[in-house]
């Protein structure tokens, strides 16, 4: 849902893009920056501190924007820079449930359910793309970003209200799983509208 508005976003963002470059920052350089930022998301919720893992999952998110608006901005976007991206953002999404884990906030049965079912969809919209042959298949009730809004606001309750963050990643874990269907249903779907000329 919020993947609509990424366009105006992008355009937002392109300035900052443009300035980080002139300083000589690289977009893989944030990349990995990203995910060193989300190391320290894991070890705050392993710590049992959620506002800290919230301030860092938040910071780490913000930095993954800006190696997109790095690439976009001075042109030197690259297929591996693509591939780098969301494969370390797949590490981002595991050292911060496994924090979540280990801090006690849910019971692994949960976050490994919620773990894989972020990374099927993830899994599945590649293999639609590439093996399926789609152009896109970014169809599906949430993308990353509603999921992390939505482990943000469990992490930012927790202290407030126990049970807050496990609610979050089971509701995560869910919405991922139901993603995985529809986008198996949409390729299903796209694939049969291909005629195939012998």
């Amino acid at each position: 849902m919020l993947g609509k508005i990424r366009e105006k976003y992008e355009v937002l963002m392109r300035p900052v893009g443009k300035s980080l470059g002139n300083l000589g920052l690289k977009p893989n350089m944030l990349t990995t920056l990203s995910l060193i930022v989300s190391v320290g998301a894991g070890l705050a919720y392993a710590h049992k501190e959620p506002l800290l893992g919230a301030a860092a999952v938040i910071t780490s998110a913000i930095v993954d924007m800006l190696d997109g608006a790095v690439a976009r901005a001075t042109q030197s976007s690259t297929r591996f820079g693509a591939v780098y991206d969301h494969v370390l953002d797949r590490y981002a999404e595991f050292f911060a449930l496994i924090g979540i884990g280990i801090g006690g906030f849910s019971d692994w049965v949960w976050v490994m359910f919620c773990l894989f079912g972020m990374v099927m969809a993830s899994y599945t919209r590649a293999k639609a793309e590439s093996v399926g042959g789609l152009k896109s298949c970014t169809v599906g009730i949430a993308e990353r970003q509603e999921k992390l809004i939505l482990l943000l606001t469990g992490s930012i309750l927790q202290p407030f209200i126990p049970g807050a963050l496990l609610l979050a990643v089971i509701t995560v874990g869910l919405l991922s799983h139901v993603t995985v269907i529809q986008r198996l249903k949409y390729t299903f779907n796209q694939s049969r509208e291909v005629k195939v000329h012998v």
